[in-house]
């Protein structure tokens, strides 16, 4: 009995530091530089992520498929910039997603409608891409200002798609919904409207439905719009 005692608690041992040894690869490795809170902000994922050499290359970096210390601090940088987390300066699926949406973005040039899915016969009218992520104005199939990167609807509070029409613009909207200032808002769609924000355009997830826009963007909009200008959005953000 004392034998299969022994053996039986060796056997629990053994399952126990392999549940360790399995727990240890699948958690992400990272390092930190610092103490406290410091440390936890500086903390950096050394693990090679799925995206790690396209990230690399939109970088400007080798890209040689491997995360360093170097690949990881760039990495960083780019997340803080656009409000990205965890900034761990991991190159994951939304980091990249990110990436290829400005990449997308830089390719539209400046013939954002190449498509032509944006209409030209109603004359002055606001394009919006969902899927880019962008937006211009248009006067037929002449381009008037843009395009500008936006952030949009997050998902479960999509931008709606669809033709409308700018009905009602207030220079200086505060939300009672969202108790926050929409500065150069123009509605066109219930309550979903053009309206400036200080995020960056990349941030995720997105807006709750409005099409935000830098503080220039949104007062070029206004200059340039009125009510009974038509709207047009159409396609899918990415992650929704």
């Amino acid at each position: 009995m004392r034998v299969t005692m022994n053996n039986t608690r060796a056997t629990i041992r053994r399952r126990a530091g392999l549940g360790l040894a399995v727990t240890s690869l699948v958690v992400p490795l990272t390092v930190a530089v610092g103490s406290g809170t410091a440390q936890a902000a500086s903390s950096c994922n050394v693990t090679t992520g799925p995206y790690q050499k396209q990230v690399e290359k939109f970088l400007g970096r080798t890209a040689d498929g491997r995360q360093s210390a170097a690949d990881c601090r760039a990495i960083q940088s780019f997340q803080r910039t656009h409000g990205i987390t965890p900034t761990m300066g991991y190159a994951g699926p939304l980091t990249w997603r990110t990436m290829s949406t400005m990449l997308a973005q830089r390719a539209a040039g400046k013939n954002p409608n190449q498509a032509g899915k944006c209409p030209t016969n109603k004359g002055r009218i606001a394009c919006v891409d969902l899927t880019r992520q962008l937006s211009w104005i248009q006067d037929g199939k002449k381009l008037k200002y843009g395009p500008v990167p936006v952030r949009t609807g997050r998902d479960g509070a999509e931008t709606r798609t669809g033709s409308s029409k700018v009905y009602w613009r207030n220079i200086k909207h505060w939300s009672t919904l969202y108790d926050v200032w929409m500065p150069y808002a123009q509605f066109f769609d219930g309550g979903q409207a053009f309206h400036s924000v200080t995020k960056s355009m990349w941030n995720p997830p997105g807006s709750a439905g409005c099409v935000n826009m830098r503080p220039n963007d949104a007062k070029a909009y206004w200059n340039l719009l009125k009510n009974g200008d038509d709207v047009y959005v159409y396609g899918r953000k990415p992650g929704t």
